[in-house]
């Protein structure tokens, strides 16, 4: 027997261990190819979208990568501490440093090279459904089944390369210095786990802390608050396992009202051995779900914005013709035009935009100010066809218009600012916000500065009365359905849209192309967090796997003890479901309700409720624990009860 031959082998009487960590690491490869595939497909290329694909694809593919880095180097390093014993009888056989560090790197790269085909084939079967599933996401015909040699190469040399850096590191670190440390390693602690008082009020305060400030969160602040956040988090969930939890685990053990009940003593006999040894690894698998929860739940709600697409653009295209623009009879007759040549049926609307200089009370610099009047702006907003019930405006009063129904998140962090104009007894007093929009977004510069507000309404006589430094014309193309304008002006904006920021003598808003691009971009973006967070669950689940029957002989042992002293099958089933139980559902619950905070956090940003699609996500993920449960417990059992027999 060949020494390559020798460490195949040894894959193979292995099987049962590597056999989560081969599937996961294989499932990963065919993600990656199957992004590869978007990637380079010839006919997306030529789509009006495939920057956005290009985006979403990309950062798949580096998020996996990153993530498949970190997953294989800490499997293989586990895999590799159960086998301590194994490698002691070689050492102590004769085998050398270096043979030891040629075989550990040999079984890597079988069982990397056999991913990473298993992987690619699977990609190319199932190439053609993923390629139909993204088409639907993006609402184009079906794509053809391209098989693009620079999206082989790319999986074929990432993840070769991957498995070699891993492969030659993992190897370098395994031997102790003393052979008894390897014959020793699968003997459990003598003694219970200890803890730290301190460490278990820590684990409590820094959850507890950081589930205050994401249920605090304000729009304003939520940017400020996720890095400290999920730090706090990461941290307070590590020692939650290790320390908080065995400590729970203790008390409820020393509670004879509460364990000597049934099988609670046997059920809770090894639980904190297995927090403290495994908090590591519990800690990882919470975090992988919940940031699987979260990246799916993140854009499976993003959609919920095109909801309130008709509000941030009332009129189907907007155009600002700026101060000394020469062409603005030109555009806007190519408009006509174009929208006459596709038989769309269009109103118009047209009225003056004033800007001028003001004093505001916060500040004693003058800034500029945009100004509309009351009732141009409920014309625009009737022209639109949406409700208007907003009373008339008085004397000095001024609405703030509002650029984006989703902005009006941050009004309750916002202030009323009120006005003087130089050289004038004038002043205006913000007394709320506008209902709508009234102008498309993008085609007012913003106010005072503020990235979320486009201006004030005022009344039509305080309107009059106010001397501009600058005047320009909005006209507006009010069409029933926005999205027959996906195209128009296409020369003009060829994103479908023309920020009034740009240095260009107008600003332009076609509501159908940015609707197309906007929903493809986030049905993109959601295919992508689907196909990213299956992998991580997926690889969630390898953790619990692997673990489960890292432990398999000891549990073996400690049941067929058990059994000898009258353990019937029903309260074998018990024991065992239970402990599986808090295994696979301690670490899903605990995300989940990290998942739960974080959604919290992230309704602050949102104006409309993203709780339906944010339920809808965490449901789904948890029937899918609970039938992986469901399979692995009864696998689980069969294995034990073939020592019993």
């Amino acid at each position: 027997m060949t020494f390559r031959q020798f460490a195949f082998r040894n894959v193979l009487r292995n099987k049962r261990t590597y056999a989560a960590y081969f599937l996961s690491s294989a499932f990963s490869v065919m993600i990656f190819f199957v992004c590869s595939l978007f990637l380079f497909h010839p006919e997306l290329s030529r789509q009006m979208f495939y920057p956005v694909v290009i985006q979403a694809m990309v950062g798949a593919e580096l998020i996996m990568y990153v993530f498949s880095f970190f997953f294989v180097l800490y499997s293989v390093g586990a895999f590799l501490k159960t086998r301590k014993r194994e490698f002691g009888i070689l050492f102590m056989h004769g085998m050398t440093d270096r043979q030891f560090n040629q075989m550990v790197f040999l079984e890597n790269m079988i069982i990397g090279i056999s991913a990473i085909a298993t992987g690619i084939l699977s990609g190319i079967i199932t190439g053609k459904l993923f390629l139909m599933a993204g088409s639907a996401f993006l609402g184009v015909p079906p794509l053809p089944f391209r098989l693009s040699l620079r999206a082989l190469g790319l999986t074929i040399a990432s993840y070769v390369l991957l498995f070699i850096v891993i492969s030659m590191f993992t190897s370098r670190l395994m031997r102790p210095k003393a052979l008894i440390d390897l014959f020793q390693s699968g003997q459990r602690p003598k003694t219970a786990p200890k803890t730290s008082p301190w460490l278990s009020v820590l684990a409590a305060v820094l959850l507890i802390v950081s589930y205050t400030l994401a249920a605090t969160t304000t729009a304003s602040t939520l940017a400020l608050r996720m890095f400290p956040v999920t730090l706090m988090t990461m941290l307070g969930t590590y020692l939650f396992y290790s320390q908080l939890g065995v400590a729970l685990v203790r008390r409820m053990k020393n509670s004879r009202r509460f364990t000597w009940k049934r099988t609670k003593l046997i059920l809770l006999s090894s639980l904190h051995y297995r927090l403290k040894d495994n908090a590591q690894m519990f800690a990882m698998v919470t975090i992988v779900l919940a940031v699987s929860f979260c990246s799916v739940g993140v854009f499976a709600s993003i959609p919920v914005l095109t909801k309130q697409f008709n509000e941030d653009f009332p009129a189907a295209i907007g155009y600002i013709a700026k101060e000394g623009n020469t062409a603005e009879r030109e555009h806007l007759q190519t408009i006509r035009q174009e929208l006459d040549e596709r038989k769309i049926p269009f109103e118009t609307l047209s009225f003056h935009v004033k800007y001028t200089e003001a004093n505001p009370d916060s500040s004693r610099s003058e800034v500029p100010l945009t100004l509309l009047s009351f009732s141009d702006y409920k014309e625009a907003v009737l022209m639109a066809g949406l409700p208007f019930n907003e009373p008339p405006l008085e004397a000095d009063a001024a609405l703030v218009l509002v650029a984006s129904q989703n902005d009006r998140a941050y009004i309750r962090t916002r202030h009323h600012v009120s006005y003087q104009i130089p050289d004038t007894d004038i002043r205006l007093r913000e007394v709320g916000y506008s209902e709508h929009a009234g102008v498309p977004e993008y085609l007012l510069p913003k106010l005072d500065g503020d990235d979320r507000f486009g201006g004030l309404v005022i009344s039509d006589d305080m309107f009059e009365r106010i001397p501009p430094s600058r005047t320009e014309r909005y006209t507006g193309f009010y069409i029933e359905d926005f999205r027959q304008t996906e195209g128009v002006a296409s020369q003009l904006a060829p994103r479908g849209a023309v920020r009034y920021e740009m240095n260009r003598p107008y600003a332009l808003t076609v509501s159908g192309t940015l609707f197309a691009l906007r929903d493809s971009l986030y049905n993109m973006l959601l295919f992508a967090a689907l196909l990213v967070g299956t992998v991580f669950f997926i690889a969630a689940g390898s953790f619990l796997y692997f673990r489960l029957y890292a432990d398999l002989d000891y549990d073996r042992r400690h049941y067929a003890t058990i059994s000898r002293l009258g353990m019937t099958d029903r309260e074998f089933r018990r024991i065992v479901t239970g402990q599986l139980a808090l295994l696979f559902f301690v670490p899903i619950g605990l995300a989940i309700t990290h998942s739960i905070f974080a959604f919290i956090a992230l309704q602050s940003y949102f104006y409309l409720s993203i709780a339906a699609e944010m339920g809808i996500v965490l449901l789904s993920f948890l029937m899918m624990q609970i039938l992986y449960f469901y399979f692995i417990r009864s696998q689980y059992l069969r294995k034990l009860k073939q020592t019993l027999i």
